[in-house]
Parts: structure tokens; C-alpha cells; sequence
């Protein structure tokens, strides 16, 4: 069944005691709301839709499921519920906040805090549209925040696995926000064709285009060396599946010298690996990494500068003496 556009609920909604203002975005496994609950505090409603199951015209709010979606659908409602309940157990400052999950329409809606700011994609492309790109220091900043919330998950048994601009969220104060775990649960039905994650070209691991291939912290690992290389070169790197036939990437890091220091530039070339047991292993090893601060610009030696003085002065001297024979001469 193709994928389809699914109505979204209608502004204005009562449901579960939220009220819905409107649609904030939409993708093929759910639709996302701006709310506001009983207290009047604003919310992010999530509403898990997958849009090659199910179908929602204008003006309904159940949707509808044919006969031989409908034990894919429940079993993807399933682990979308169980998703929410493991991320209600996580309280860092760098993942979303989960409040609340409810049922409703036939389907499963989670519940989770409102933050003003805007995706990292957005940064990106605003910067881009100047002709400027994001700071070595700022990337280092952002990643240590990003990569301490994932940690945090995967302490949780949980894998983000879409991990990129657009699920990185910066608030108003500049700190980031991991979004959109909807991937997270496909880990556990990977051999259901209809529940296999969206691959975001680019971003996604090589190891999500094999059907044989373990997923784990490393496939993580390469998604953040992904979103890394986008904020330093202003695109995505080469899809995964292409640089199997012919990597070009080693063109692509070459151009990025000279505007980031070695190492960050090393550390992403790590992380973007084809071989997952050459990336680095572990989340605390890029934060060690990325927590040193950016190698300031080398000077030229002391010894150099004086040797340098030093030829000056004789070259002056020079010149003086052979002005003042030229002046005895003419006397």
C-alpha cells in the first residue's frame, strides 16, 4: 500500500483534556500538534499515524485501517505506547520531556513539552543563506549536549536511529534537544517490512540498509558523525548504500581543512566508518573529544620570529652603510 497524506485533527479538538491550536509537522509514522492542556501550559501532541497503514480523510478523526494492515498497525501502536513509556522514564535536559500518553480515535497520542526555538537544520540553512557556516566552538557545544542526552537513552535500552538537523532542536537560550524517537522503535520489529524505518539519505547507517547487520550504539554513533558533517560542510554526507560502490567522502573531509581543526575533522571520519566496529564504541568517547577545546590557529615559532628580526636589522645596516658611501663619495 503507498504511503498517503492523512488529514490532520481539526484545529480547536478537546481530546484527553488537551486542546489542539494546530499542526507543528508531520511524517510517515505520526502527526505532531501544538496544544495547550487544562492549566493552559503548551504541549507538543504526537498521534501515531503511519501513513502506508492507515488512512484519515477531512473531517474524520478515526482512521481507516484495511483488513491486512491492521495487525501491522496494532503491532506499530503497540511498540509507539511502549515507546513513550520508556521515554516518560527519561528526565535529561538534552532528550524531550514525555509527560503523558493517552489513547484515543483508534490510535495512541504522546503527550510531551513545548519548547520555542528552532531545528538545527534550520540554523543551518539560515546560516547557509548568508553564505556562513556554523563555529567549530559552537559544534563542539551542541554535540556535547546532544551526545549526553543520547547517552542518557541509550542507558534506557532505547536507539534514536534518525538522528539529524531536523531532530535536533535548539532552544531560544542555544541548548539542544533530541525530537523524534519514532525510529526507536522499529528496532524491535526490523523483520516487519511495513514497520522498517525511513531512512534519511545521508544520515542513516549503513548498517539500517542490512537486513543481517547488528544495530546498536554505533549506529547511532554514525548518524551523529552525519549531522556533525552537515554543520560543517552545509549538506548532508554521501548516502551510505552509494559509498559502497564508490566513497567519495575522502574528496568531501579534504575540503573541509583548513576551516576546522584536524581532530574534530579525524573524529567525524570515525563516526562515519562503513566498518561499525570502527567507529568509535562509545558516546563518552566523543564527548572526551568534543569537550577539548578547538586547537587555536599555530603560530610561528619564537625562534623563527627572532631569526626573522634579526635578518631585518642586518638588511637595514646594509642599506645605511651603502648610502653612507655613496654620500662620502658625492662630499
Amino acid at each position: 500500500m503507498a504511503a498517503q497524506n492523512n488529514a490532520p485533527l481539526p484545529d480547536g479538538l478537546e481530546i484527553a483534556g488537551y486542546r489542539i491550536v494546530k499542526k507543528i509537522a508531520s511524517g510517515g509514522f505520526s502527526i505532531v500538534y501544538l496544544a495547550y492542556d487544562a492549566e493552559g501550559n503548551a504541549v507538543a501532541i504526537k498521534e501515531y499515524l503511519p501513513s502506508s497503514l492507515a488512512l484519515r480523510q477531512p473531517g474524520e478523526l478515526v482512521p481507516v485501517i484495511s483488513p491486512p494492515n491492521l495487525p501491522v498497525f496494532r503491532i506499530g501502536l503497540k511498540c509507539f505506547f511502549e515507546e513513550g513509556r520508556a521515554l516518560a522514564l527519561i528526565s535529561h535536559p538534552n532528550v524531550v520531556r514525555v509527560l503523558n500518553f493517552f489513547r484515543a480515535n483508534d490510535t495512541v497520542y504522546m503527550v510531551m513539552g513545548y519548547e520555542s526555538g528552532h531545528s538545527l537544520q534550520e540554523h543551518i540553512a539560515r546560516l547557509g543563506s548568508k553564505g556562513s557556516r556554523l563555529s567549530e566552538a559552537f559544534i563542539r557545544q551542541i554535540f556535547l549536549g546532544v551526545c549526553g542526552g543520547l547517552r542518557e537513552v541509550h542507558a534506557n535500552k532505547l536507539l534514536h536511529l534518525d538522528l539529524k538537523p531536523a531532530n535536533i532542536y535548539l532552544r531560544t537560550d542555544g541548548s539542544p534537544i533530541l525530537l523524534d524517537f519514532g525510529a526507536a522503535r522499529q528496532t524491535i520489529n526490523a523483520d516487519i517490512p511495513k514497520l522498517t524505518p525511513m531512512y534519511t539519505p545521508g544520515f542513516a547507517p549503513p548498517d539500517l540498509y542490512s537486513k543481517t547487520a547488528a544495530l546498536g550504539p554505533w549506529s547511532d554513533i554514525y548518524s551523529i558523525g552525519a549531522t556533525i558533517f552537515a554543520c560543517m560542510a552545509g549538506a548532508p554526507p554521501q548516502p551510505a548504500d552509494q559509498r559502497k560502490t564508490e566513497d567519495k567522502m575522502p574528496g568531501y573531509y579534504a575540503k573541509l581543512e583548513g576551516s576546522f581543526s584536524p581532530a574534530l575533522i579525524n573524529m567525524v571520519k570515525n563516526c562515519l566508518d562503513m566498518d561499525p566496529l570502527a567507529r568509535p564504541q562509545s558516546l563518552f568517547a566523543l564527548q572526551k573529544e568534543l569537550a577539548l577545546p578547538p586547537p587555536k590557529k599555530p603560530e610561528a615559532p619564537r625562534g623563527l620570529e627572532k631569526l626573522g628580526g634579526q635578518v631585518r636589522g642586518l638588511v637595514d645596516r646594509l642599506g645605511s652603510l651603502g648610502r653612507k658611501k655613496v654620500n662620502d663619495k658625492n662630499t
